[in-house]
């Protein structure tokens, strides 16, 4: 317990006190409080209730809304860079020079069609606008809306930039365009810099998870996302030189299971267990993903061996969605960056990448699943008693919210069952959900304590249109 003290969790940030919590609380890992197991703290707690600690409540689940809200960042660590990009430049200026420069160009090709003859000089504006509207895009201002004012002798300084296109007093626009330029290449330079940072880490003779933990928890680069999970989870070890003979002893052993146990699939025993499994895989997301018949084939396999090796829960609705995330991060590194994982064909990989990356899939899906597992055996006594632990969590840090709840006759079962279910993997986009399971699995318990805080801030960021909400059975 003295490590764990000492330990400064990811998501803290100098915040005394966990939101709503009633005790010092050391990282999400603590579960929700639960009144039948801490009674006799409750009334120690009560016999001091001041105004300072009500308002404390509020301000510190602020904080510790601000403070995670990089989690929810659907690149790695956009919002950050480009808050320095717009240090860095002044983006009316930019907007203007950029609008300019379309009109300019605008006006240029109109003219090309009677001046065939300056077509050389007319490519040399178009390159410059093209870098400049490109950046209008990264900065997405709505002043690029806003009419821009003609200048005189604008056409007189248009020509010359035709005329002498290699001079050194070059107008003002291309300083821009060269500043924006400059600025990308800052930034670049910086996410390169995190990318290298995982690779030092990942790269000594023994992984510190610890670090890695810490590192990962704000995002990880898409480059070392696959090796970082399976050391999260605890797949591989963290010795560099086991992690090879590893990965082979278990993708050995996985296919020894589908030897054994896949043909039986259509026994009398098993048949209802794998018609489940071939009736729920089609209805996933990403369908262009899924339906390929190969990736169909691999996900019935992956679900069906799980299934009979964990005859305590067996195969439920929802296992399904978890194997998704883990697919999509291993076959990401067999596909070129510029096609999107749910495009890719499939089958045209080779078919020892793909049993590696099925076999990969299987085996982080089930750590991922041995500590969850109570969410899916018989009468799913996990998720019920997490969705009673999000509503105790609520009722604390926005009693406003979860009054309007209980006045209108909602039932936290009615929404969150899914959540816990299938953890938030309806609610959020593919991407969003990969960017979250780098956080999840930094920390000790993410899938199940730490996904209750994530599950309130969802309640918390949109109160106000639950607030306004009357008719929530329509």
């Amino acid at each position: 317990m003295s490590n764990d003290a000492g330990r400064k969790q990811f998501w803290r940030r100098n915040v005394s006190r966990v939101p709503g919590s009633i005790q010092h609380v050391y990282g999400a890992q603590h579960p929700p409080f639960d009144p039948q197991l801490h009674g006799t703290l409750t009334k120690s707690v009560l016999k001091h209730p001041t105004t300072p600690v009500k308002l404390k409540k509020t301000t510190t689940f602020q904080e510790f809304e601000s403070n995670t809200s990089d989690a929810w960042d659907v690149g790695e660590d956009d919002d950050e860079l480009l808050a320095m990009a717009a240090e860095n430049l002044n983006s009316n200026v930019v907007m203007e020079t950029a609008k300019q420069v379309i009109q300019n160009h605008t006006k240029l090709q109109e003219q090309s069609k009677h001046q065939a003859s300056q077509q050389e000089e007319e490519s040399f504006v178009l390159d410059e606008t093209q870098s400049l509207s490109s950046h209008e895009n990264k900065i997405g201002k709505s002043a690029s809306e806003s009419s821009i004012p003609k200048i005189s002798g604008e056409k007189h300084t248009l020509q010359r930039q035709q005329s002498v296109p290699q001079q050194t007093s070059i107008p003002v626009m291309l300083k821009m365009a060269d500043q924006a330029i400059s600025c990308g290449s800052e930034l670049n330079e910086r996410e390169a810099f995190r990318v290298e940072k995982f690779k030092q880490l990942l790269a000594g003779p023994n992984t510190d998870l610890d670090e890695l933990r810490k590192l990962s928890w704000s995002g990880v680069p898409k480059s070392v996302r696959s090796i970082t999970w399976k050391l999260l989870t605890g797949y591989l070890p963290a010795n560099v030189e086991r992690r090879e003979s590893t990965l082979k002893r278990k993708q050995k052993e996985y296919f020894a299971f589908i030897e054994q146990y896949y043909s039986s699939r259509n026994d009398d025993t098993n048949q209802s267990t794998y018609r489940q499994i071939h009736i729920d895989v089609p209805r996933m997301s990403p369908e262009s993903l899924i339906l390929q018949p190969v990736v169909t084939e691999v996900f019935e396999r992956i679900l069906f061996i799980w299934a009979i090796r964990h005859p305590a829960s067996g195969y439920v609705q929802g296992i399904n969605d978890l194997v998704t995330p883990f697919f999509v991060v291993f076959l990401s590194d067999y596909i070129d960056e510029e096609v999107e994982v749910e495009n890719a064909d499939v089958s045209s990989l080779p078919e020892e990448v793909l049993r590696n990356i099925e076999a990969d899939s299987y085996w982080c899906m089930s750590k991922l699943l041995d500590g969850i597992q109570d969410n899916y055996t018989f009468a799913q006594p996990g998720i019920q008693r997490k969705v009673k632990m999000l509503e105790e969590l609520v009722s604390r840090i926005d009693d406003q919210v979860h009054s309007h709840l209980q006045q209108y006759e909602v039932e936290y079962l009615q929404f969150a069952f899914r959540w816990m279910n299938n953890l938030l993997m309806r609610e959020l986009p593919l991407r969003c959900t990969i960017r979250l399971w780098d956080t999840y699995q930094s920390e000790p318990e993410g899938f199940s304590h730490f996904h209750l805080y994530v599950c309130a801030a969802f309640l918390v960021r949109w109160r106000k249109d639950i607030l306004e909400e009357k008719d929530f059975h329509a």
